[in-house]
């Protein structure tokens, strides 16, 4: 074949620390446009970003040549230091890990209606049992130890 053709579109997951809701309702919105220019500074494509006051979803297109581990660490490393610059939150972290999970181009759509109403998916779920059920869903054994 003469050329490559990749589809390597990840929905990354992660929470503040300790999932401390510290990200304000006022903010959120600038955060999540933040988070797309720290994501198109990587030379990724943002597809979409959503969240609660306690965690995250981006859905992201990456490169052949991205590490994964990188990308996360870098994008997690600024956003933190820009929330606490720009809004003086000082115990402002993100959680250690995420997860990481690729996604069929086919499923793209659902993913993006999915990140999109995370305020209201919430209003009935909490953040583990959303993480627990889509680990579930993607066959992931996972030790509940090690998730909270």
């Amino acid at each position: 074949m003469p050329s490559t053709h990749l589809s390597l579109s990840y929905h990354f997951i992660f929470s503040t620390k300790n999932r401390e809701p510290l990200i304000a309702d006022e903010w959120r919105a600038e955060l999540h446009r933040y988070f797309g220019g720290c994501i198109r500074e990587a030379d990724a494509a943002c597809l979409e970003i959503g969240g609660t006051a306690d965690h995250v979803h981006i859905f992201a297109a990456l490169k052949a040549s991205h590490c994964v581990a990188t990308f996360m660490r870098d994008i997690k490393r600024a956003t933190s230091a820009w929330i606490h610059e720009t809004f003086e939150v000082r115990r402002f972290a993100w959680q250690e890990g995420y997860g990481g999970f690729t996604v069929s181009g086919f499923k793209a759509g659902r993913l993006r209606r999915y990140i999109r109403d995370q305020e209201e998916h919430h209003r009935t779920r909490t953040f583990q049992e959303e993480y627990r059920s889509i680990l579930d869903e993607l066959g992931i054994e996972n030790d509940e130890r090690h998730l909270w």
